[in-house]
């Protein structure tokens, strides 16, 4: 079963320094029917302005992963880190037992970003937080996974729950196909082009929830960028 949700259909925010989609039930925007997809609790497709950013706020008992698209934006934590995420770069934040943090844009240009929460595959886990940078080369015409909790995948910001993300960039007529176990469930998101996953098309900012799916063939109409989220 594939469900498309199309890029109208996201929920936008407007708040003058952030503009932002949020595809699952976050903050003032609630939907029974859309609080997550396994164990994928949110994913928020971000645009901070130059000078705006998140004030310290608190998190505890999630995996919050943060992918930098362009731009780049300062991280500071209350475990002493702190850091510039940039264009390429993929950031893991294990919340734990509760960290606060703040994220800000003191560039002259936005940046754009996902924010993806993942429910930890247990409680109880100290905070921590990993980031690496990664290269269009290593997903070029491929799924690459940039976090997992696979410790045996090479250059992957590792998690502390049973899940991976992968980004891919498709030359135009590029076709990948693969087999999925059909226990695991994936959501796919078109950053930008177009998209056709087992015969249905996608364009930019379109989403896909993927379930009982066995047999996952997709194909690149156009030059297009996209994301992974495989989760139980």
């Amino acid at each position: 079963m594939i469900k498309v949700i199309p890029a109208d259909q996201r929920h936008s925010q407007d708040f003058g320094w952030l503009k932002t989609n949020w595809l699952f039930s976050f903050d003032s925007y609630y939907d029974p029917d859309n609080l997550n997809f396994g164990t994928l609790r949110v994913f928020n497709d971000d645009v901070v302005a130059p000078g705006g950013g998140f004030p310290t706020h608190a998190h505890a008992e999630m995996e919050i992963v943060t992918i930098v698209l362009s731009g780049a934006l300062t991280h500071t934590d209350s475990m002493g880190n702190k850091a510039a995420i940039r264009a390429g770069d993929v950031q893991r934040m294990t919340a734990g037992t509760g960290v606060r943090h703040s994220e800000f844009n003191f560039a002259d240009e936005p940046v754009h970003l996902y924010q993806i929460w993942i429910l930890p595959g247990q409680r109880g886990l100290t905070p921590s937080y990993a980031q690496r940078t990664m290269q269009v080369s290593d997903y070029k015409n491929r799924l690459w996974a940039v976090a997992s909790n696979d410790k045996s995948l090479a250059n992957t910001v590792l998690l502390n729950t049973d899940a991976t993300i992968y980004m891919s960039d498709f030359d135009a007529g590029h076709i990948h196909e693969f087999k999925n176990d059909p226990r695991r469930r994936l959501f796919l998101y078109v950053t930008s082009g177009d998209l056709d996953v087992n015969g249905i098309s996608l364009h930019t900012s379109d989403q896909a929830r993927l379930e009982n799916e066995e047999k996952i063939k997709i194909t690149a109409p156009t030059n297009s960028r996209f994301i992974v989220v495989e989760v139980p």
